[in-house]
């Protein structure tokens, strides 16, 4: 069986149960009496133990191979959800997505899986498809959430959802088990774990300035990103009047469009204008979606310009990726990608405490403004990368798998 369907298929289900909790989170903060800071501390504090983890994990799988990465992940977030599913306060919803944070070694594995099987020409191709795999995941997920919660904040069911999340965390995992093959070969294992002790993950980034470049573009588009995720739901909610089930429908149309983008556009877009360009196109059009989210108003206005933001990411979030998995040898390319995974970590950890504080002491719209104005520069980034690149500064040795 072709691999790259099953790299998909894997990432879709174990997603599909991490978006199913996401736009329910912040509505079980809301159950329990907590403060917009406290609430959106919740994404904040997973993203803080995923950041202190991913370059651990990254490691690991250049050592051991991808397949023990994606299953050890998958059972970790399996627990969490458990976890969550019998929660009964903020402090427990915290220890769960702590744990979660902390054992979320899956994406990054994911993209080093597919950088493994590809050609450097393809890569970004590859990238796409996988990324838009993990887009049909969240936005099954938040659709399903939200229709199990259903759209009354006090009554709403947030444990069958848990459980839900569960049990696809263990249907992903046997589905590596059984059928996904490693790709990491032995070779390359041993070249990683012979090369460890000279390479610490984190001296990628000032040894390789074109990934310091794009690592940083990651981490300002995927802040702006977190911020949005985090105060969308009380945002709604305060503006709108919307519950669990209209704030899954939302993200779900931002994830439709990231998955048109990932899986199709940029298959026809990459060779017509590059990684470089298409990567900044997209920080482009993500901002131009912000802006429009911000100055207009209105339920319509609000899902256009969700449509924007979800194309633009579409379009830089392979392009990052690719990019980031040039500046990778074979030996080396989960620590590499497991560096630019942490990168958007920390931003996933700065944002949502930056978002809670911003929207309880400076207004509604004011985390939103936040997240345009700290995307934008994140185009100087690609091109400061991209002369870099040109420039030979580093020039890594590609392996075709």
């Amino acid at each position: 069986m072709p691999r790259l369907p099953v790299l998909m298929v894997v990432c879709a289900i174990d997603v599909l149960g991490f978006g199913i909790m996401v736009p329910l989170l912040p509505y079980m903060g809301t159950r329990f009496g907590a403060t917009p800071e406290m609430i959106t501390a919740v994404f904040g504090v997973y993203s803080l133990c995923q950041f202190v983890a991913a370059p651990l994990w990254g490691r690991l799988s250049d050592r051991h191979g991808r397949r023990p990465i994606l299953i050890s992940s998958m059972l970790g977030a399996c627990a969490s959800y458990l976890m969550l599913s019998a929660a009964q306060g903020i402090g427990a919803l915290l220890v769960a997505r702590a744990l979660a944070g902390g054992m979320a070694g899956n994406l990054s594995a994911a993209m080093a899986y597919g950088s493994d099987i590809s050609s450097p020409e393809d890569r970004a191709r590859t990238l796409g498809a996988v990324g838009a795999a993990i887009g049909l995941g969240f936005m099954l997920g938040p659709l399903v959430g939200g229709l199990m919660a259903g759209n009354d904040v006090a009554s709403a069911d947030f444990r069958q959802p848990a459980l839900l999340s569960a049990a696809l965390s263990v249907v992903a995992a046997l589905l590596v088990w059984r059928v996904l093959p490693e790709s990491h070969t032995v070779e390359r294992r041993a070249q990683a774990r012979t090369a460890a002790p000279r390479a610490r993950p984190w001296a990628l980034l000032s040894a390789r300035p074109a990934l310091g470049f794009v690592a940083l573009a990651a981490l300002l588009m995927t802040f702006s990103q977190a911020t949005f995720e985090s105060i969308f739901a009380l945002w709604a909610q305060d503006g709108y009047g919307l519950g669990p089930r209209s704030v899954g429908l939302m993200m779900g149309v931002l994830a439709v469009t990231l998955i048109v983008m990932q899986g199709g556009l940029v298959r026809l877009l990459v060779p017509r204008l590059g990684e470089h360009r298409l990567a900044v196109a997209g920080i482009a059009a993500y901002a131009l979606g912000a802006l429009v989210i911000i100055a207009l108003h209105g339920i319509g206005i609000l899902l256009l310009g969700f449509v924007i933001c979800g194309l633009g990411l579409g379009a830089f979030l392979p392009s990052g990726s690719s990019l980031a998995s040039r500046e990778a040898s074979a030996a080396d390319r989960g620590a590499v990608m497991g560096v630019y995974q942490s990168g958007m970590s920390l931003a996933r950890v700065l944002a949502p405490f930056a978002a809670g504080v911003v929207y309880a002491r400076l207004g509604h719209d004011a985390p939103f403004v936040m997240a345009t104005l700290v995307a934008l520069p994140a185009i100087a980034c690609i091109l400061a990368a991209r002369a870099r690149r040109h420039r030979g500064a580093l020039q890594p040795q590609e392996e075709n798998p």
